[in-house]
Order: structure tokens, then C-alpha cells, then sequence
């Protein structure tokens, strides 16, 4: 493995903005060096404006992919070539792969977070409206929740997602909260999928399943984390282990190999 970036050198970017907390290229550069890969994982600050030639700009400067991040995860599919299922369903777009001049789309917020919760009949309240509460709201709908209520600072996005989600799925009890913070009274699952890390946005009960996408870079616990095992919560699951999640996915999408997830939960570990 070359010890510095060279002319073989296979790149992957994250595009963001901001992309500077983010613990990602901690966690997956570890993984390249782990598996002997001559790889380099890059922070890419996007503005909105940019995001259609910086998606342009993986192809032609040979990147093998990216993950996309806050603001641009419903964006970025429409400037990828192909989306596979889980993304075309979702709307939203976490991971490009870029194969013989094409992008192609893909998420796995959704299936980090479904792999870490029981979603059979829950009733799902999501916090956020964005690309990351599309993908988690469709992948826990597709797990077989019971309901989903769908909150969001801005009402009339809450509503837009939960207009889609009713096409998507039907039969299913889906509702937008008008009221920013909502009421949990009816929720057994919560997932925050806004970057909110210093407020707890909802009042908990031990016999809720919380989720939180947020973390923070120190390793701290987020307010919503910290309330939750405060109450004393069934299940509480910070970001770091969705990150965990859709990064080992992402990884394999990238490289065909098997993810070092020891060692990339290892990379995590400092900032605990």
C-alpha cells in the first residue's frame, strides 16, 4: 500500500456543506488502510449552486464515488446517471458509485437504521424532513412499521414527504404534525433526522425507540441521546452508529469488498 497519495491513488469525496465535522473520512480512510487499499477518502465542501459539476467533476477526475451529506441528498439523484431501487424509492441519495464514465445513486441511511431498531408494527415518529428522513421514513415503512407522523420546522415540507410517502405506500397510516416540536404521545419509535444535537426536541418515554442521525464530533452524547437513556428508553441509538452503518455499506458499494467494521468502529472510538 503507498504510504502517500500518488498517481494510482483511487479516490472517494464526501459532498457537503459544510463537510469540516464530519468523522467520515476518520472512519473510512481507516478501512482503506486496514484492507491494504491505495485509496484516499476527501472532504468536499459543495455549494448548492456547484453540486451539478461537482457530480460532473467525480467522473472526470476519475473518482471511484462519494457520499453526499447535508443539503444535498435529494438534490444529487437528479444528476446521477442511474439510481438503484432504494434510492429511486426514497428520493434521496447518500452514496455514488462511478463506473465506466456513469454515476450511480444509491442510500444507506434507511438500512443502517432498520438493521438497528425493531420496526415491525412501530409507530414511527421522524423529525426532519430532508433527503436522511426520506430514506429512514421509507426504509422503517418498507420494515413494516405500523404508522408513520412525519415533523418538521417547516410544515409544508412535513406535509410534501408525507404526500409522497402516501404514494409509496397506501395503506399506510401516515400523517405531518403541524405543531414544531411535536408531541410523542402516540410514537413508539422517534428518530431525529435533523441536525439538531443541542435540544431533545421531544419528550421520551422508557418505552421508546430512539434514534438519533445527529452526533457530535467530540464523541459527546447529543441532548436527544442523553435524554433518552436519562428516561431510561428501550433502545437508544446515536449517530455514530448510523454512521457506522451506511459508511460499512457505502464502503462495499465502492470497493466489491467486505467492510473492516471493527476497524472502522475503532476510528470512531477517540471521539467517544
Amino acid at each position: 500500500m503507498r504510504l502517500t497519495p500518488g498517481g494510482e491513488t483511487r479516490l472517494v469525496g464526501l459532498i457537503g456543506d459544510p463537510v469540516g465535522h464530519s468523522l467520515s473520512p476518520l472512519m473510512q480512510n481507516a478501512a482503506f488502510a486496514a484492507l491494504a487499499l491505495d485509496w484516499v477518502y476527501v472532504p468536499l465542501a459543495v455549494e448548492r449552486h456547484r453540486l451539478e459539476e461537482a457530480v460532473g467533476g467525480l467522473v472526470a477526475l476519475r473518482f471511484a464515488g462519494a457520499n453526499v451529506t447535508i443539503p444535498h441528498k435529494t438534490a444529487v439523484a437528479s444528476f446521477c446517471d442511474e439510481l438503484d431501487e432504494v434510492a429511486a424509492r426514497a428520493g434521496s441519495v447518500n452514496t455514488l458509485v462511478v463506473r465506466d464514465g456513469k454515476v450511480h445513486g444509491s442510500s444507506t441511511d434507511g438500512l443502517a437504521v432498520v438493521e438497528l431498531v425493531e420496526s415491525t408494527g412501530a409507530r414511527v415518529l421522524v423529525l426532519g424532513a430532508g433527503g436522511g428522513a426520506q430514506a429512514v421514513a421509507t426504509a422503517l415503512a418498507d420494515a413494516g412499521a405500523a404508522a408513520l407522523a412525519l415533523a418538521a420546522r417547516d410544515a409544508e415540507r412535513a406535509h410534501a414527504l408525507a404526500l409522497r410517502l402516501r404514494s409509496l405506500f397506501p395503506e399506510l397510516e401516515i400523517t405531518a404534525e403541524e405543531a414544531w416540536p411535536p408531541a410523542s404521545t402516540e410514537a413508539t419509535l422517534i428518530v431525529n433526522a435533523t441536525p439538531v444535537r443541542e435540544e431533545a426536541l421531544v419528550e421520551l418515554r422508557p418505552e421508546h425507540q430512539v434514534v438519533d442521525l445527529a452526533y457530535r464530533a467530540d464523541g459527546g452524547r447529543t441532548a436527544l441521546v442523553a435524554a433518552a437513556e436519562k428516561a431510561g428508553c428501550a433502545r437508544v441509538v446515536d449517530g455514530l452508529e448510523v454512521l457506522l452503518g451506511q459508511g460499512a455499506a457505502s464502503f462495499e458499494r465502492w470497493t466489491g469488498l467486505e467492510a473492516p467494521v471493527a476497524v472502522m468502529r475503532a476510528a470512531l472510538a477517540p471521539s467517544r
